[in-house]
């Protein structure tokens, strides 16, 4: 018999549970900040698509006189959640109404937010508003940027009002 024993190899019950309550912790940490970074990117599509619309209603002010005139169809239709990952899907149906046709505005990709226009008047009494509003995490709670455009002086003016933070 060897009179020196061999080392044990391996780790404690105590280490490995240290461990394990670590990750965890780090998890508890982690997870909902990773949420909201998600939360954050989904919403700027929304901001994006509603400055596309002002600069091109912008252009066609100062080209007319006037906002484009009338409603829009609310585009996409249906629901995000229903659509292929939560996603409104790709369609066509921009170009076949005339307000968002004379707007420029179309959306050729999976998209999470629907979009309504509406523009009235000339001039300096010349008004319009476009909404984006989504549910980004399927839980029936809506979010809604707005954006208000009006013609002061000749001069078109916009301004995007974002939804509360946390509101979805």
């Amino acid at each position: 018999m060897s009179l020196f024993r061999r080392a044990q190899k391996g780790f404690t019950l105590i280490e490995l549970m240290i461990v394990v309550a670590i990750i965890g912790i780090l998890a508890a940490v982690a997870i909902p900040a990773f949420m909201d970074y998600m939360k954050k990117s989904k919403k700027s599509e929304a901001s994006l698509q509603l400055n596309k619309i002002m600069k091109n209603d912008k252009t066609y002010f100062i080209t007319n006189a006037q906002f484009v005139n009338g409603t829009a169809a609310n585009l996409p239709t249906g629901t995000a959640c229903a659509g292929p990952n939560n996603h409104f899907a790709k369609t066509t149906a921009w170009t076949s109404d005339a307000i968002w046709s004379n707007l420029d505005f179309q959306i050729d990709e999976n998209n999470l937010f629907q979009y309504q226009y509406t523009g009235a008047g000339n001039g300096n009494t010349a008004t319009a508003t476009a909404l984006a509003i989504g549910d980004l995490d399927c839980d029936t709670v809506m979010i809604t940027y707005t954006l208000a455009m009006s013609a002061t002086n000749g001069a078109p003016a916009a301004s995007i009002t974002e939804p509360p933070p946390n509101s979805d």
